[in-house]
């Protein structure tokens, strides 16, 4: 393993001669917005500038096993249950979609078996929905999220501490997502009058996104918003964007994902679909025009057996671009460089295979590199630079999470809508409208689309 040596500075300023033009890729790029370009004190060091940039692993040992789903409730915390279920609102969720009206008669009749029934059950709709997300796997399309919190904050544990401490509010608002954007979504709706009933809706349904996530998504990861068409690097209290081209609609359309970067991949190689050697005839013209395949950087071997397999060199024309980075999933889905770097002026990026290219991918690729204890600056400058395909294992894998939210905190901060360009608001819309789905299943069951990416697409 490589030693890691050096200040974010050096790092940072690594991606600077990227962006500034000493490793430059395009020189029709886009300009940065203010947003988008971050600087750091020369003389900042690493720790200052990015403290704590994971937070600390939870050791859990041996757990016991978890609390009953049905505990003794006195009437003091029964009247607190009632209040927060009455101003359940706040958080998006509905107070008619709990039995408000049998517990308020429980409570007036005291301490009794139906009472800690009734209490008991409320809670656990409260933590299921605050925790998990109202909304049932079927109404989330193309979502391939497992949410951890389940496991760590378990059901009946949550209702034992509310009883011992007497904080029923307190516990159960402990669940809500820790992202800046999602109290800044529960403040627009707030300040959103009752009349405006669509666009009440469409906050509380990317609220409820923000829930089918893990609570707390730390401190150090990526984050892409597709609707959006940018990728932000949190790193502490550093945000880096970038804008993206994401999948066409239909079945290239890019699925939500939480999947872990093990390695940037420096000057890669295209091995070509067969869809593309077979189905558009590249593997007989790379075979029959050895010129036309050399400029373009193919190579192509014949099996015994008639197969053609065509790879696509490291090189300026690489339809890969000059990096990609290294998250093994099922959908095949990755981030990567691209060559035609003018489509990132476009309005409507949705034009990849379902992969996600990057702009400053070059940049990108040389801070994961870095901040991920894969190289240090000087090296990963070196690899970037020398036109060879290098992979660069990553000792601090980093979580990156591919969203859909129609409604959120730009880049530059303001709140505002995103078109729904896969559709995927109407059935989570439509789910608000309808009684909410008890003992819902968390098991993910739509249909796993494996790309085949063509990373030509709209070039």
């Amino acid at each position: 393993m490589r030693k890691w040596v050096g200040s974010l500075a050096s790092g940072i300023a690594a991606a600077a001669l990227v962006s500034s033009g000493a490793f430059a890729q395009d020189e029709q790029e886009p300009v940065e917005t203010e947003a988008e370009a971050q600087t750091v004190e020369p003389d900042a060091s690493f720790d200052e500038a990015f403290p704590q940039m994971i937070s600390d692993p939870m050791v859990q040992g041996d757990l016991a096993p978890p609390g009953p789903l049905v505990q003794p409730w006195s009437v003091f915390a029964a009247q607190e249950l009632i209040g927060v279920i009455e101003g359940i609102g706040a958080e998006g969720l509905d107070p008619r979609d709990y039995d408000l009206q049998a517990l308020k008669t429980a409570v007036a009749s005291g301490p009794s078996e139906e009472l800690d029934e009734l209490a008991s059950r409320n809670f656990v709709w409260l933590v299921e929905d605050l925790r998990d997300g109202r909304t049932p796997m079927d109404a989330r399309e193309q979502w391939f999220v497992v949410d951890p919190d389940r496991d760590t904050y378990r059901t009946g544990d949550l209702l034992a501490k509310a009883l011992e401490t007497g904080d029923v509010a307190g516990t159960l608002m402990e669940l809500n997502p820790t992202h800046a954007d999602y109290a800044r979504l529960k403040e627009e709706l707030a300040q959103t009058p009752e009349s405006e009933v669509e666009k009440r809706k469409l906050i509380r349904a990317n609220m409820d996104r923000w829930r089918w996530l893990q609570r707390d998504l730390g401190n150090l990861y990526l984050l892409t918003n597709v609707p959006e068409y940018q990728l932000r690097l949190t790193a502490g209290d550093r945000i880096f964007t970038y804008r993206t081209i994401v999948g066409k609609p239909g079945r290239t359309a890019t699925p939500q994902l939480a999947e872990m970067v093990e390695g940037v991949v420096f000057n890669p190689t295209w091995t070509v679909p067969q869809s593309i050697v077979v189905g558009e005839g590249l593997g007989n013209k790379v075979l029959s025009n050895p010129a036309w395949a050399k400029r373009n950087g193919y190579t192509a071997t014949k099996g015994a057996n008639g197969w053609i397999s065509v790879v696509q060199q490291p090189g300026p024309g690489n339809s890969l671009g000059r990096m990609k980075l290294e998250m093994p999933n099922p959908h095949a889905i990755f981030f990567h460089d691209t060559p035609s770097r003018h489509l990132f002026a476009n309005d409507n990026r949705a034009l990849s295979h379902g992969c996600i290219r990057t702009e400053r991918a070059l940049e990108l690729a040389i801070t994961m590199a870095i901040l991920g204890k894969g190289a240090t600056k000087e090296e990963a400058v070196e690899i970037a630079t020398s036109g060879e395909y290098t992979k660069v294992p990553i000792q601090r894998k980093l979580p990156a999470y591919i969203t859909y939210f129609t409604m959120a905190t730009d880049i530059n901060g303001e709140m505002r809508t995103f078109k729904d360009i896969y559709g995927r608001d109407a059935p989570v819309l439509a789910s608000l409208d309808k009684p909410r789905v008890k003992d819902r299943s968390n098991v993910i069951d739509d249909e796993v689309i494996v790309i085949e990416n063509d990373p030509r697409d709209g070039a």
